[in-house]
Parts: structure tokens; C-alpha cells; sequence
């Protein structure tokens, strides 16, 4: 199994144990900024600027600000960037 497959599980694993009904979204840079995207922050193709971006996340967050797009910080990203897609379509309609 892969490193981002056994991220996939555990993220998986540990969300269901705290609480989370669904699975995390992958863990990988094009989801990540994708995510980021529905908050309002365009990050650019640089490895560098995400980690940055996570980090800025965890930070603002509370989260343990390593950088690295866990689960707990995936789920919270997820999260806050389906907030934010529920509210840019109420303000639309």
C-alpha cells in the first residue's frame, strides 16, 4: 500500500473514532488546494507556498502547526471549505 493510501485509511480510521461520518478527502496537493480554493486562498504550484498555507491552517486552528495535511487537518479543511461553498451559494441565491 502506498504512503497516501495508508494516509487514506488511517485518516479514515482515526475520523471515525473522534466522531467524523465521512472519509477524508485525499491528502494529495491538487485536493489540498483545491480546498483552500473554496476558503478564498489561491495557492500556487509551489510544494513551498502550500505547506506554508497548511501550516498558516494549523496555526489558525489550533492544530499541532507541522506543515504536514493529516487527517485532523484535512477533516477540519474539509470542513471549513463546505462552510464556505454552503455560504457563497446562499449569498447566490
Amino acid at each position: 500500500m502506498s504512503a497516501r493510501g495508508m494516509l487514506s485509511v488511517v485518516g479514515t480510521a482515526v475520523g471515525g473514532l473522534i466522531g467524523w461520518s465521512e472519509p477524508a478527502p485525499p491528502a494529495d496537493p491538487a485536493a489540498l488546494r483545491a480546498l483552500f480554493a473554496d476558503l478564498g486562498v489561491r495557492i500556487g504550484p509551489d510544494d513551498t507556498e502550500l505547506t506554508q498555507a497548511v501550516r498558516y491552517f494549523q496555526q489558525r486552528t489550533g492544530l499541532t502547526a507541522d506543515g504536514e495535511a493529516g487527517p485532523q487537518t484535512v477533516h477540519l479543511l474539509a470542513r471549513y471549505a463546505a462552510e464556505a461553498r454552503e455560504l457563497t451559494g446562499l449569498r447566490a441565491a
